[in-house]
């Protein structure tokens, strides 16, 4: 039987050695987020309903491009670490494991193919 103080219990990150760092980059992205998407809806909403010459001639330039990479990039890794909490929350084993790879695979996956479709349109 080990014999801990209060303090000795509290010293440390818990039991996983990770909590802490998820927790914060939640935090950050949610309010990176929180500024983003106002911006991504009021330099994309112009855009709604114009032709494609319009569009890529409004995406060639830079802020735009950069709000829309920007709001990809950070939605889909806050979606990700939002995924792993909820898969951890509700499934074990083997299963956990694997759902865990797919849905980071399938979050990074998206995140490329929205960034190529920025650069496309950019360049």
């Amino acid at each position: 039987m080990r014999y801990l103080t209060d303090r000795k219990r509290a010293t440390g990150l818990g039991s996983a050695k990770g909590g802490t760092t998820h927790f914060w980059n939640m935090t950050v992205s949610s309010f990176a987020l929180l500024v983003l998407v106002p911006v991504f809806i009021f330099t994309f909403g112009p855009m709604l309903g114009a032709d494609h010459a319009a569009v890529v001639d409004y995406f060639g330039r830079p802020f735009p491009a950069l709000v829309m990479a920007l709001t990809i990039v950070v939605a889909m890794l806050h979606f990700s670490k939002g995924v792993q909490v909820m898969i951890e929350d509700y499934s074990g084993g083997a299963t956990r494991k694997l759902l865990i790879i797919l849905m980071i695979c399938v979050s990074y996956g998206l995140a490329a193919a929205g960034l190529f479709a920025v650069v496309r349109l950019a360049l």
